[in-house]
């Protein structure tokens, strides 16, 4: 075994280790970690990712069901509409992005390079939102009524939905928010609910792409397994560690990550 295949199993403990920590997160490092430690293409670590983000996040998901802090209604409100986009968007529209997006003065950018600019948006956007403590009153809403916003639910899930199938990350950093906000969930209920969110809209963006590719399912199944050993020893720590710290401290993290991308996309 490579020395960046072992590094990349290590990362796939990372991934868990930070579900599990801050109740997302973790995800945003699976395509990272896929391509640029293992070695697979884009459009093959984002399915990859769908598999393994899906299957680790329905642990915390279950765990955080035994102590009621998953929402049902809220989870299907959300949830409906972002399975239909995220399972469209990679039955069909993943597959049309042509081999080179567009060229700008002779240089091509490939569809390869497009998911993975793509992503690094998407972290950076993540890494605001870990980073920035202001405090939102609308996000604390611990003792506010449940209500639901039903048509800008439904839209945030199709936005999200898509997004997911892109570029294969959960969206927890985009679901956490608008459940506090939009259906008024304490934060807790919020991140429960997010994770089964997460969990089954992975899962079926994953059934999406298994009529267009060849899945190395022992590769698959051994990544999983150790992300989910990390989500467990995660929610354990979590007990022990200060959670604000931590998702700070990611989020400088994603942000550099983010940058990294970028920077090796492009030049």
């Amino acid at each position: 075994m490579e020395l960046m295949e072992i590094l990349g199993y290590l990362g796939a403990l990372v991934v868990g280790l930070v579900l599990g920590l801050i109740g997302g997160g973790g995800s945003i490092l699976t395509v990272p970690i896929l391509v640029y430690l293992i070695g697979f293409n884009p459009l093959v670590a984002t399915a990859y990712s769908l598999f393994v983000v899906g299957v680790t996040s329905s642990i915390g998901a279950f765990q955080n069901f035994k102590k009621g802090l998953v929402d049902l209604k809220t989870a299907a409100l959300f949830a409906i509409p972002a399975f239909i986009a995220v399972y469209l968007t990679r039955r069909y529209l993943i597959i049309l992005i042509p081999e080179v997006v567009f060229t700008v003065n002779d240089f091509k950018v490939t569809n390869s390079i497009f998911i993975m600019m793509l992503f690094a948006i998407i972290m950076l956007l993540a890494s605001f939102s870990m980073i920035r403590t202001k405090k939102d009153k609308g996000l604390e809403g611990e003792t506010q009524a449940i209500q639901y916003n039903y048509p800008l639910i439904a839209l945030e899930g199709i936005v999200v939905g898509v997004l997911t199938g892109l570029v294969g990350a959960g969206g927890g950093f985009l679901i956490i928010p608008a459940l506090v906000l939009l259906a008024k969930l304490p934060m807790k209920q919020a991140v429960g609910t997010s994770l089964l969110i997460i969990a089954v809209k992975s899962l079926i963006g994953f059934l999406g792409d298994l009529p267009n590719m060849d899945v190395d399912w022992p590769f698959l199944l051994l990544f999983t397994a150790i992300s989910i050993v990390g989500i467990i020893l995660g929610v354990y720590l979590s007990k022990y560690i200060s959670s604000k710290k931590l998702k700070k401290g990611f989020g400088y993290f994603t942000l550099i990550m983010a940058f990294y991308i970028i920077y090796k996309e492009l030049f």
